[in-house]
C-alpha cells in the first residue's frame, strides 16, 4: 500500500489522492490494444484497487464505452467506490475529418454523455468529467458552462478538459470553471512549459500529463530498426526517422542515469514529472499488472537539483529546473 505522505490535493477541486493514479487507456480498448482482452483488463483494475491507487482515468473513446463498463463492473464487484476518484471524458458523436477528431460538445450531447457514463461506471457521480476534444461547432465557453451546471447538480464534482491549445484553454476557462487540464507532457515533450503551466499555476488548475512515457519511448524498450505500424506512432513526430534516432540517443543517456540510481528509466521519467510545477499527480497506464507496481516505485525516487539539471541537459533543455511549490 502507498504511504499517506504521497497524498496531494488536486488543484482547487478539494479532492485528495495518492500522487500516482492509473490511466485506463488500454482497458476495454481492443481497437487500439487487440491483445488486451476483458480478463486482462479486469486484472489491471483489480491490481489498481489492491495497490490502493485512488484515481482511475478513462474515457468514452476507450472502446466506445467498454472501458467505463469494465471499470464499473470491477469496482461494483470489489467495492470501495467512495474512496476512489473516477474521471472520464466525453467524445459525443466522434467523427474523423482532415483536421482530426470532431465531436458534438453541445449542451444536450454533454448532458447525455454524463448520464451514459454514470450508467456504465455504475455510479451516481463522476469525480472529474472532461471535455475530451475541443473541435466542435459549440463554442468552448458554452461547453464549460454546461459542465458547470452539471457540477451544480452534483452529477460531476470537478470540470476537466483535454487536448486544448493555450488559446482554447483561455477560452474554455473564461469564467474560471476549469479545475483540471490534461495535456501531453514528458521529458521529450515540453511545450506546455511555455504558456500552459504558467497559466495553470496562476489559475490554480491542476495539470495531469498524458503520454508521460512518450508512447513508450522513455521506457527504453525500442531499438533503431524497430518498425511501427500503429497509427498512434506512425503520426507521432517523436517516431519520425531522424527524430526517432535522436530520441533513442537521449533515452540511452536516460538509461545510464537510471542505472546509476538503481532504478528503471520509466521510473525516472515518472519521478521527474512529479517535480514539475502544476503537476499534482500522474496517471501512467499499463498493459500488465507488474507494470502498475513498477510505476508505483517512482514515488520513492528523489531527484536532487543537480540531477534535474542533468536530465534537462540530456533532453536539450538549457533552462534551470523549476521545483514544484
Amino acid at each position: 500500500m502507498n504511504n499517506l505522505n504521497d497524498r496531494v490535493e488536486i488543484g482547487k477541486t478539494g479532492m485528495q489522492a495518492f500522487r500516482m493514479g492509473f490511466g485506463a487507456g488500454v482497458v476495454g480498448n481492443t481497437m487500439m490494444y487487440p491483445k488486451i482482452d476483458d480478463n486482462t483488463s479486469e486484472k489491471l483494475i483489480q491490481t489498481v484497487l489492491n495497490q490502493g491507487i485512488e484515481m482511475i482515468d478513462t474515457a468514452y473513446l476507450y472502446g466506445m464505452g467498454k472501458s467505463e463498463e469494465l471499470i464499473g463492473e470491477t469496482i461494483h464487484k470489489q467495492g470501495g467506490r467512495e474512496r476512489l476518484i473516477l474521471s472520464t471524458k466525453a467524445s459525443p458523436d466522434p467523427q474523423f475529418d482532415q483536421n482530426g477528431l470532431k465531436v458534438d460538445n453541445s449542451p444536450s450531447a454533454l448532458r447525455q454523455a454524463v448520464d451514459d457514463s454514470l450508467k456504465r461506471l455504475q455510479t451516481d457521480y463522476i469525480d472529474i468529467f472532461y471535455l475530451h476534444f475541443p473541435y466542435s461547432t459549440t463554442p468552448l465557453t458554452e461547453s464549460a458552462d454546461t459542465l458547470a451546471q452539471l457540477k451544480k447538480e452534483g452529477k460531476i464534482k470537478a470540470i476537466g478538459a483535454s487536448n486544448l491549445s493555450f488559446q482554447q484553454l483561455q477560452e474554455f476557462n473564461k469564467e474560471g470553471h476549469l479545475d483540471v487540464l490534461q495535456a501531453e507532457y514528458s521529458l521529450l515533450v515540453r511545450h506546455v512549459e511555455q504558456d500552459i503551466i504558467p497559466y495553470c499555476l496562476e489559475n490554480n488548475i491542476s495539470l495531469i500529463p498524458f503520454f508521460p512515457l512518450a508512447s513508450g519511448l522513455l521506457a527504453g524498450a525500442y531499438k533503431k530498426d524497430d518498425v511501427f505500424t500503429d497509427t498512434s506512432r506512425l503520426n507521432n513526430p517523436l517516431f519520425q526517422k531522424e527524430a526517432f534516432l535522436a530520441n533513442l540517443k537521449r533515452v540511452e543517456q536516460l538509461k545510464e542515469f537510471a542505472k546509476k540510481k538503481g532504478v528503471q528509466p520509466a521510473q525516472i521519467a515518472l519521478a521527474w514529472l512529479l517535480t514539475r510545477p502544476a503537476v499534482d499527480l500522474i496517471i501512467p497506464g499499463a498493459t500488465k499488472p507488474e507494470q502498475i507496481t513498477g510505476n508505483l516505485q517512482a514515488l520513492a525516487i528523489q531527484l536532487a537539483e543537480a540531477e534535474l539539471n542533468e536530465l534537462n541537459a540530456i533532453f536539450n533543455q538549457d533552462k534551470k529546473h523549476v521545483y514544484r511549490e
